[in-house]
């Protein structure tokens, strides 16, 4: 039985050790915590079936000149700190332009177009249903120009993609959330996502399906990684782990260990933010106020509101510039109450300049596999490129032409 070592238990990592051990492999999946409580912890909870265009740079002078002075909230960054960034977001601005957008949005259509239906398998296979729901989002417009243009870009989608969406009024909007004191313009509602009230609660299910079915779950230290004549190793709590092959799914730590072995990738790290808030406002489906650059999702610990990106140090912020915007601008929306808890939680979001994660074997190393850098969409795409990996690693023949993904092209 062929042998593998999975470095990393969030989305991505413990939905390849799933799709490894449906193929025949003996899978031991290593993270220095339980299963779910990173990065995959901190996100919206949304499966996004519609985000086929993977989210470009924005290249017009206007919104480039509210993020650089602050007025808009989607990035907040640190002068100190841009150095840090500055390649990475370069190399993302390059692959904006819109020709090469269209040439990525075309590679990421074809796995955002299997998200829903793989998630489906261990939805149901881990008894998960309880924390889905399959009803899609609202998208609020606070101006009738701003609802005319998401309706031109739903057509777009709708006649290339097939992406289902519905533009509703402030009545319409009204009834289906009586919570909102205010409905703006009206919202497109994205009838194709799935949401999720607990996505690190999610995660945890699908390791328990992976253990049930015979997977071993350790704790241990990534960093460890070592090769071997025999293949790879690294150190656990219960002592050193062997197998034949390992692959690197550490999210955005993943760079950092692959310099080791002299591998460079230009990863742009994005840290959000998110807060549980436990007041008397309810809302059916998640909102997304992008001129707030924020969603708020009903979750099992109240409402969580998340923020855009930060482009700061390694350590995460005393405070939330971003989260504290979107706070004010959700109690207009609705009766938030009081924080859940007394610090909001902070992540980081792995992103590639050219926006598509990191999927396949590594150029200089046997037995070494890399499967990272899926930006805002881990939560959304670890199941389906888990798979395309497994098929990769399996030498099966991959549902989709994974060359746009390979880690050769860095």
């Amino acid at each position: 039985m062929r042998s593998v070592i999975v470095l990393g238990a969030g989305m991505v990592g413990v939905s390849t050790a799933l799709q490894l051990q449906r193929r025949g492999w003996s899978v031991v999946l290593v993270d220095r915590n339980q299963p779910g409580r990173e990065t995959s912890y901190g996100n919206a909870g949304f499966i996004q079936g519609e985000a086929v265009r993977p989210y470009p740079m924005p290249r017009d002078f206007a919104t480039l000149a509210a993020i650089a002075t602050g007025r808009a909230n989607d990035v907040h960054y640190s002068v100190k700190w841009l150095p840090r960034h500055l390649g990475p977001l370069l190399r993302y601005w390059w692959h904006s332009a819109p020709d090469r957008h269209q040439r990525i949005s075309q590679a990421y259509a074809r796995i955002i177009a299997r998200a829903t239906s793989e998630h489906d398998l261990l939805i149901r296979e881990a008894g998960a249903d309880n924390l889905v729901q399959r009803s899609g989002y609202h998208s609020l417009r606070r101006t009738q120009a701003a609802l005319d243009e998401v309706a031109l870009v739903a057509e777009t989608l709708a006649a290339e993609f097939g992406v289902r969406s519905e533009i509703i009024s402030p009545a319409q909007l009204a009834a289906a959330e009586p919570g909102l004191n205010e409905t703006g313009a009206g919202a497109i509602h994205w009838r194709d996502p799935w949401t999720v009230s607990d996505p690190g609660g999610l995660v945890s299910a699908y390791a328990d399906l992976f253990t049930r079915a015979g997977g071993t779950f350790v704790n241990g230290d990534a960093t460890t990684l070592a090769q071997n004549p025999a293949g790879w190793t690294v150190q656990s709590d219960d002592g050193p782990i062997d197998a034949e092959a390992a692959v690197v799914s550490l999210g955005p730590w993943s760079p950092d260990l692959l310099q080791k072995f002299d591998y460079r990738f230009p990863m742009l790290r994005k840290r959000g933010y998110h807060r549980h808030f436990s007041g008397g406002g309810r809302l059916n489906l998640p909102l997304h106020d992008p001129e707030f650059a924020y969603a708020m999702a009903p979750m099992a610990k109240g409402l969580r509101i998340t923020s855009g990106a930060e482009l700061m140090g390694p350590e995460r912020s005393s405070q939330s510039r971003q989260l504290e915007r979107a706070e004010q601008a959700a109690r207009r929306l609705v009766d938030l109450g009081t924080a859940v808890e007394a610090e909001p939680w902070s992540g980081v979001r792995p992103c590639m300049p050219d926006m598509l994660p990191v999927v396949g074997a590594a150029p200089k190393h046997k037995g070494l596999w890399m499967h990272f850098g899926h930006g805002h969409h881990g939560h959304t795409l670890g199941p389906t490129t888990g798979r395309l990996l497994a098929e990769l690693m399996s030498g099966e023949q991959p549902f989709t032409d994974a060359s746009a993904f390979s880690p050769a092209r860095y």
